[in-house]
């Protein structure tokens, strides 16, 4: 039985050439070289790195209308705990409502839990800074 070793995270949306290029901006991701048509069907964009799975951007009919059953959780966080995570998610969070982005809530540090931001890209699709 094969193994997988890649995953394409596929996002419905409105507009799948301004998402990419959200997405390119909060991860340092690239879109491809080639000129883009309006009103394209598909969009994708890739982790230079290549260790970040490929996200691809498609458009549909309708307008997102319930909470996201899966989200992206952006990683700005790791390693870091207390007041240095959330200056740091603070910061983060600052820079991607700057690109659109909206902040819905921060989620402070408990006692099993470190803080994490709760927020919504340029077409609304929930996501996390942890």
């Amino acid at each position: 039985m094969a193994t997988i070793k890649e995953v394409q995270v596929t996002i419905d949306c409105a507009d799948p050439v301004r998402l990419a290029g959200f997405w390119c901006e909060v991860l340092g991701y690239v879109m491809p070289s080639e000129p883009v048509e309006d009103g394209v069907q598909y969009f994708a964009c890739t982790d230079p790195s290549g260790k970040g799975p490929r996200l691809l951007f498609q458009r549909v009919p309708e307008g997102k209308a319930v909470k996201n059953r899966v989200h992206l959780d952006v990683r700005a966080g790791t390693g870091l705990v207390g007041e240095e995570r959330l200056a740091v998610l603070k910061a983060e969070a600052e820079r991607l409502v700057a690109l659109g982005a909206v902040c819905d809530r921060v989620l402070l540090a408990d006692e099993e839990n470190e803080s994490c931001i709760n927020m919504r890209d340029i077409e609304g699709n929930e996501f996390c800074l942890d």
